[in-house]
């Protein structure tokens, strides 16, 4: 055999072993290729919706009720905290005053408003009916949110020292005729009521007397805190 005829097997044979290592190459960069796809480190946008930055709901909701609190005798009242207006909602459609500050002063209560959604809308100590000396709110009725800590409060549905077998039925029509005498600005009213009915009802020596004051005094904002 020639020369010739004896180097064609030969290179036939580097031939197929080049081709070989030619498709191993090829091959590599897509192996690597498809790992880095595969890397939640790497892939951005599956990251970002498996987490999506939460929403602030801040305005939309109270750091904390801001609630009423007595001083132990239960005469003298201050809030405690801060009111806040989130806005008209279902149950609490009612018209909001507020002083310089943008604070709630007052809530006109509204048909179908409940108590419980009106003190969530303020930011508010929750039994507002009764710090209104009611118990329960109606239609119409202006609600006082903040209670001026140096006026007496009594409170709705009996005495703080009321004795066992207080009767609150009298006592509470008293407070609601006392309260309304007060929204007609009816001073002699008010005057009658505490005298002739309400008076007898309390035992405690330092209420009658600041109580007393108030009433002498004619101060109608000052006896609406007592009464309305």
């Amino acid at each position: 055999m020639s020369g010739r005829h004896k180097l064609a097997p030969a290179l036939a044979a580097l031939a197929l072993t080049a081709a070989a290592l030619a498709g191993c190459t090829a091959t590599a960069p897509a192996a690597v290729q498809t790992s880095e796809a595969s890397d939640p480190a790497n892939d951005t946008e599956s990251v970002t919706a498996a987490t999506p930055t939460p929403q602030s709901t801040e305005p939309e909701t109270c750091s904390g009720m801001s609630e009423v609190y007595g001083d132990g005798g239960g005469l003298y009242w201050e809030r405690q905290g801060t009111l806040r207006d989130l806005g008209p909602r279902e149950f609490a459609q009612g018209e909001v005053t507020v002083d310089a500050d943008g604070t709630p002063l007052t809530y006109t209560v509204e048909p179908g408003d409940v108590e419980a959604v009106v003190a969530e809308r303020l930011c508010a100590y929750p039994t507002l009916g009764s710090m209104n000396h009611r118990r329960d709110i109606h239609p119409g009725q202006v609600l006082w949110l903040t209670p001026d800590p140096d006026i007496p409060w009594v409170p709705y549905y009996s005495p703080w020292d009321a004795p066992a077998g207080f009767q609150q039925i009298p006592y509470q029509q008293a407070i609601e005729s006392a309260g309304a005498s007060v929204d007609a600005g009816d001073v002699e009213a008010v005057r009658a009521i505490w005298n002739n009915t309400l008076k007898s009802m309390f035992t405690n020596q330092e209420t009658i007397a600041a109580v007393q004051k108030v009433v002498d005094s004619g101060d109608l904002d000052a006896l609406r805190q007592l009464f309305s």
